[in-house]
């Protein structure tokens, strides 16, 4: 039983985020592209994917090679496009128990989609949280290979409009989470304010002061909110396991 309950939650994961792989795709063929034009062998383009595994900081990686710049110029970039990611993992050790050995392969796949899956699900476990990531890591490995070998015979996907899927992706993966007069407030506070700081800021410092405004705002919003005592003993166990 519990080796069948254990593979259902990989699966059911995986195949959570399969509904965005359309948008994964033609951004994986994209990058791929942008990355050959830049010069970057098919290993460098495919390593970029399978070590760094961050779609905005790959896209700004190459540009930042294309221009030569210098390796600290292009490490300080991605690192600050990423900070969020900081955040990502403290909202997940909230409502995720992780074993020690599991929280290091959870933190180098965690991104802005698996995140974002693994929040409104209902399922709360490691290997849903991995099928999720991991879906997505395939994906968007395999969009890069097939980009680099395909080349100039793709067309930019931005000019098709493509762009608009994620947004309208994570728009609903939002809306099934906010039910409070909270959360709305929350939400609708943090779209406007990173709506107004991308115009002035550059990089990822919008999303990272967005993300700790909104997070202020909502332990103010919630400060006389109960805090929750209940003691999970069946999570305990797991964890001690």
């Amino acid at each position: 039983m519990g080796t069948t309950d254990t593979g259902g939650a990989f699966g059911r994961g995986f195949w959570a985020l399969a509904p965005l792989w359309l948008g994964i795709i033609p951004f994986g063929l994209a990058f791929a592209v942008t990355a050959r034009a830049a010069g970057l062998s098919l290993l460098e383009t495919q390593a970029l994917s399978a070590l760094v595994f961050a779609g905005s900081s790959q896209f700004s990686a190459v540009g930042l090679i294309a221009v030569g710049a210098t390796g600290l110029e292009i490490v300080l970039t991605t690192l600050l496009l990423n900070v969020r990611h900081l955040l990502y993992g403290l909202s997940l050790g909230r409502i995720l128990r992780l074993r020690r050995r599991e929280r290091p392969i959870a933190a180098f796949f965690l991104t802005d989609e698996a995140f974002g899956i693994t929040a409104r699900a209902r399922e709360r476990s490691f290997l849903f949280l991995l099928g999720v990531e991991l879906s997505l890591f395939m994906m968007w490995n395999l969009a890069t290979l097939a980009g680099f070998l395909l080349g100039a015979a793709i067309p930019d996907p931005t000019k098709l409009g493509i762009d608009l899927i994620f947004p309208l992706a994570f728009l609903a993966l939002l809306v099934p989470i906010v039910r409070t007069r909270a959360e709305v407030l929350v939400a609708v506070g943090s779209g406007a304010l990173a709506f107004g700081l991308q115009k002035s800021l550059p990089g990822g410092l919008p999303i990272l002061l967005t993300g700790v405004a909104g997070s202020l705002l909502g332990a103010f919003l919630t400060r006389r909110t109960p805090v929750d005592t209940t003691i999970d003993f069946e999570a305990a166990a797991r964890e001690v396991a």
